[in-house]
């Protein structure tokens, strides 16, 4: 009984990454993400405040399964060209999630310049198809 109860609670987690991985929710037409602040080509001091918004779809916490929701990925320095967008992205330094929905953050930067840009992804993390990505904002941190 034991090693039954075992193989069908393997099998669940199994099947949920598998849904994960490869499948992508549809965004609406017309959906964006944005960055608020800074403006690009700002100059900005430490603690950077980081102020992210969204048009056309809602904001759900990570794990909440909801159509045309999502949560918000910053992206620092990183190409979303260089992403598996077809998979839940990973969390780095350079890739930071915001699980709860949260719309902003305050983070310490390295003094220079750096790209920051917004990926929505959905419940498991996996961006949306076509993606729902901000522009570009450039900054430099003195």
């Amino acid at each position: 009984m034991k090693q039954l109860i075992l193989a069908a609670t393997a099998g669940i987690l199994f099947a949920g990454a598998a849904f994960a991985d490869g499948h992508r929710n549809p965004a609406p037409e017309g959906a964006q993400a944005y960055i608020i602040s800074p403006a690009d080509g700002a100059t900005v001091s430490n603690p950077v405040t980081i102020v992210f918004g969204l048009a056309g779809m809602g904001i759900a916490p990570a794990g909440t399964e909801m159509d045309n929701t999502g949560h918000h990925h910053l992206l620092i320095n990183t190409d979303p060209s260089t992403l598996d967008l077809d998979s839940g992205l990973p969390a780095t330094d350079q890739i930071v999630h915001f699980g709860g929905g949260q719309t902003q953050v305050t983070k310490e930067l390295p003094a220079g310049t750096h790209t920051l840009q917004m990926l929505l992804g959905d419940w498991s993390h996996v961006p949306h198809d076509p993606p729902v990505m901000s522009e570009v904002v450039t900054i430099t941190v003195n």
